[in-house]
Formats: structure tokens, sequence, C-alpha cells
């Protein structure tokens, strides 16, 4: 944490430090320490935490973390805290298809008033699909989520969770990373589950698809 964190900061490699808080992994004494040292060096500090035990979701109260991920095991009570604070909730239905776990409670969260965000956790060891439009809408139907909603957490909202202020919306001046689908109802690509794919990509601005 002394040496490692100081050169990535030197060396610009990351923006952000996370730490997976749970029972067989980081306790939150451990990531407290960690999370604050990053914080000192000029880091955004965000945790995955809550996926099979509760706990992590107070710490990143207490800490002011810009996100926490997962969120599997939160209850009322961490709802509760989410709501009150400024941390982001990210859902991850690839890890709850891919390990056969229950979803995130993602309309009690945003019920509670947070600001949701979906993210697909594409990792080889416990969300292997990467499908993030499929994942997406199978949350959706799961968690009987508007397609506004849904939508809101792939772009905007998740825009805000990578603390990223110029992109996320359609808007003059804003970074122009834009997909778009060969269909007449827009409400196909969600329908389709993830079986749509884009037909046109731009980066910048650019055509790159």
């Amino acid at each position: 944490m002394n040496t490692l964190l100081p050169e990535v900061k030197k060396q610009k490699l990351s923006n952000r430090v996370d730490i997976f808080v749970e029972s067989s992994a980081f306790s939150v004494a451990e990531a407290t320490n960690y999370l604050l040292k990053a914080r000192e060096l000029g880091f955004d500090i965000v945790l995955h935490g809550d996926q099979f035990s509760t706990g992590a979701v107070a710490l990143a109260n207490e800490v002011n973390a810009l996100t926490i991920d997962h969120l599997e095991a939160a209850n009322v009570r961490e709802i509760a805290l989410l709501a009150e604070g400024n941390t982001i909730p990210v859902v991850l239905p690839g890890a709850s298809i891919g390990l056969g776990v229950p979803f995130a409670p993602a309309r009690k969260l945003l019920d509670a008033g947070t600001s949701l965000v979906i993210a697909s956790d594409w990792n080889p060891g416990s969300a292997p699909m990467g499908n993030l439009l499929t994942e997406a809408a199978i949350l959706g139907a799961m968690e009987k989520l508007t397609m506004c909603e849904v939508w809101a957490a792939l772009t905007c909202r998740a825009a805000q969770a990578l603390n990223k202020t110029d992109r996320g919306i359609l808007k003059q001046g804003f970074v122009a990373d834009i997909i778009a689908f060969k269909t007449n109802d827009y409400k196909e690509i969600l329908y389709r589950q993830g079986q749509l794919n884009a037909g046109m990509v731009w980066k910048k601005g650019e055509i790159v698809i």
C-alpha cells in the first residue's frame, strides 16, 4: 500500500482504488485503512461488498465511497443506509447468473431513492457471460424495472459511477460515444435480451463500426 499506490498514481495507471469487503476477503478494518490511504493519494475509492454477507455498505457510507458493487445480500438496513448517503449502488446481475444466487434488490434500491447502476462484473470466476444487455434485460424482468430505469442505469447513472461528467447523455459538448441498433422500436433492444446487436458504433463522434 505504501509503495504500490504512490507508484500507480505517479504513472497515472488508475484513477480509482477498489477493495472487496467480505468474510472470505478483506475485513472492514483492513479496508478502512486501505481506502483512506488511497483517498489521501487522490484516488476515487470504491468497494465490492455485501455479496454474501453484510457490513460493507456501512463502511461505504463512513468513508463516502463513490460506489459499492454487488449488494446481493443487502437488506432493509443496507438499503436505508445507501438512500441516506452518497455512495452509488452498482448491481451485478452477471454474478448472480454465474453463481446461481439471488439478484441484488434493484427494485427496492430504486424505490428508496438511490441512483442505481447496472454493470456486468465480467470475469472468468463468477460472471463469465459478459453480455451486459442480456444481464440487464433479465434483471429488469426479475426485479420489475421499467425500461427507462434500466437505460438510465446503463448510461447516465453509469457515467456518474465512473465519476465522468462529460458523457452518459446525448448533449452538445459531451463525449459522443454512441451505439445504434437496427430496429423500428427501441423497446426491442431489451425485449430481445441481448440478441439484437449494435449495428453502428461511434467513438468520440467518429463512426468505428
